[in-house]
């Protein structure tokens, strides 16, 4: 087979094995990756195939590229919006960051208002683009079925208890693409929401929920997997009342999101939950909105008016966050400077893990015939160079701005 290209002399990382456990350490830079017509056409260690264009990575890891499963927006637009060009501009600023798989989260709206954007979002993913930006491989519904009490940045109005007819609506609105769908299973209803989701095939998370351990532990038994960005929307972790967060280092059968901006989380509660959870269990999430890669300002989600200073984002006049600016390199980034791990296990948290949140979605590894989704990191998991589908993606933030606990 002739090779359109050849990246070589990696630490390669292909995810293969990587979930669980994490990673294994490969420590000899002879990895190589061979793509044909945008597909990973052969890989392996020593001698690299020909190719018409070859890349020596002198010694940096190559890994699959970061898979998001939370993301509201980005580059000034939003996954809900009715512009395809806004929504296309979400997909290419993430694509900068590393991001070559995400899902569209959306956010609590009107009936109508989500029914439209999910159609819309169903009819993007898997058209073609004429350039390398983040695959849309399906839709993650936040909401509407949340707590009033801990709803955060989701508009009261737009909150609703569990609804089976307009959950089979939004369902076949979505033609196969609704992935994910968060809720608050203590809402009435909520428990045999979680069954029908499950049932239907869609993984369903814990989030934005005043739900005790009792009734996470029943939202697990019906089938819940997931905890929507861990800590936040849900009570604080007590000793004697350990709540979502204690439950969500406890099940093991719970995948726990961290927004790992440093502001969503502290380090030190960060590290509690890898200590407690283990590091398999952890899914790097950005749960970015429109404010990412953009200055500070006046921005709006769902509905409402927020406000972005020195990249942290809060509904306007209030302290309540409201989604993030994170991007996922920065979110790697970080998992190596603070929770004391190492780039592979790092990148698991960014491909292995959320990919297996997505049965059926070739994302999150590097594998014969699949997509050729590729970044390539330095020793500290700086990104220095991301591919989609074997192009590359030229703007790379040659050094993403993080955001520290101040």
């Amino acid at each position: 087979m002739a090779h359109d290209l050849v990246l070589h002399g990696a630490r390669l990382l292909t995810g293969t094995d990587q979930h669980p456990p994490a990673a294994p350490l490969e420590t000899s830079p002879d990895g190589w990756v061979a793509v044909a017509d945008g597909r990973v056409a052969a890989l392996g260690h020593g001698v690299p195939p020909e190719a018409a264009e070859r890349v020596d990575l002198a010694g940096d890891w190559l890994t699959p590229g970061y898979v998001d499963v939370h993301v509201h927006g980005g580059a000034g637009g939003d996954v809900m919006a009715p512009e395809r060009a806004d929504r296309d501009a979400v997909r290419r600023v993430h694509a900068c960051h590393g991001t070559t798989a995400m899902l569209a989260s959306t956010v609590s709206r009107p009936p109508a208002e989500l029914h439209e954007a999910v159609s819309r979002l169903a009819d993007d993913i898997g058209s073609p683009s004429s350039e390398p930006i983040a695959r849309l491989v399906g839709i993650h519904l936040e909401g509407p079925f949340l707590s009033r009490v801990r709803r955060g940045a989701h508009q009261e109005t737009a909150l609703r208890p569990p609804d089976p007819v307009e959950t089979e609506a939004l369902l076949e609105a979505g033609r196969g693409s609704v992935r994910t769908v968060t809720i608050a299973p203590e809402l009435p209803g909520g428990l045999d929401l979680v069954r029908r989701l499950v049932a239907a095939g869609v993984t369903v998370a814990v989030g934005h929920t005043e739900a005790d351990a009792a009734t996470v532990r029943a939202a697990v038994d019906a089938g819940a997997r997931v905890i929507t960005h861990t800590f936040n929307g849900m009570q604080p972790l007590h000793h004697r009342r350990p709540g979502v967060v204690g439950m969500a280092m406890d099940l093991p059968q719970l995948t726990c999101e961290l927004i790992l901006d440093l502001v969503h989380v502290d380090p030190v509660a960060a590290r509690a939950l890898v200590h407690a959870a283990g590091a398999d269990r952890i899914c790097l999430v950005t749960d970015a909105m429109a404010a990412t890669g953009m200055s500070d300002g006046t921005y709006e989600l769902g509905g409402q008016t927020v406000e972005v200073v020195d990249g942290r984002v809060r509904l306007q006049g209030t302290t309540t966050l409201a989604g993030s600016t994170l991007t996922m390199a920065t979110a790697v980034e970080n998992a190596v400077a603070h929770l004391g791990i190492d780039v592979p296990t790092a990148v698991a948290m960014a491909t292995t893990i959320p990919a297996a949140l997505l049965p059926g979605v070739d994302a999150g590894r590097l594998h014969a015939d699949w997509p050729a989704d590729m970044v390539r990191l330095d020793d500290v998991a700086h990104l220095r160079g991301v591919w989609i589908s074997g192009r590359p993606v030229d703007s790379v933030d040659p050094r993403p701005k993080e955001v520290t606990v101040g």
